[in-house]
């Protein structure tokens, strides 16, 4: 669910289970082996992708342009990278440690 990134060992890898088009956006919590997360952005245009990465962000406490998609663009099941949180920080934030 959480893994440091090859790259940059103090960056994390989320691997995530997205629902958009929901009432709110909110980190639900784990679900299987991927972190649940709902946003109220539809899946047109990139939109429920930019709310994932704002919602991330505001979560983890890092600027958005540090959260990106890095696979599953089109998909509900994605990658997300947020650069600068460790992966056992990034687990503390979300409150799945």
């Amino acid at each position: 669910m959480i893994q440091a990134d090859s790259d940059d060992p103090r960056s994390s890898r989320l691997l995530l289970k997205v629902v958009p088009g929901s009432r709110r956006d909110e980190v639900v919590g784990r679900l299987g082996d991927r972190l649940k997360v709902k946003v109220a952005a539809p899946p047109e245009d990139g939109r429920a992708n930019r709310a994932v990465c704002e919602l991330l962000a505001s979560t983890m406490g890092v600027s958005a342009r540090d959260v990106s998609i890095i696979a599953g663009h089109a998909s509900p099941e994605k990658t997300a990278l947020v650069r600068g949180v460790t992966p056992e920080v990034a687990a503390a934030r979300l409150g799945v440690g």
